[in-house]
C-alpha cells in the first residue's frame, strides 16, 4: 500500500472525515503534519499545493487534494487504486 501524508490542524473535521475514509480503505498508518503547531510546514504545503487549506493529502508521490478531493476520487473508484498502485 502506497504511503499517506496529510497535512492538518487539531480541530479540523474535514481531516477527522478524510482520516475516517482512508481508514476505512485499509490504510493502517497516516504521516499528518500539522501546520498549525508547524508553521514552516504549512509554508511548505502551499508551496507544494497551491493551497492554504487542510488537509492536503497526498498518497505516495501523488497530490490528491482535500477531503472532498479525496471523496471524489472514492465515489469514482479511484482511491483504492491509487492506495495499492506499485
Amino acid at each position: 500500500m502506497q504511503a499517506v501524508k496529510m497535512y492538518t490542524t487539531a480541530v479540523c473535521p474535514y481531516c477527522v472525515q478524510a482520516k475516517r475514509i482512508l481508514q476505512s480503505k485499509g490504510v493502517a498508518h497516516i504521516e499528518e503534519i500539522r501546520v498549525d503547531s508547524q508553521p514552516q510546514e504549512r509554508v511548505k504545503m502551499m508551496e507544494m499545493t497551491g493551497r492554504r487549506t487542510v488537509p492536503q493529502i497526498f498518497i505516495g508521490d501523488t497530490h490528491v487534494g482535500g477531503c472532498d478531493d479525496l471523496m471524489a476520487l472514492d465515489s469514482r473508484g479511484g482511491l483504492l487504486q491509487l492506495l495499492n498502485a506499485t
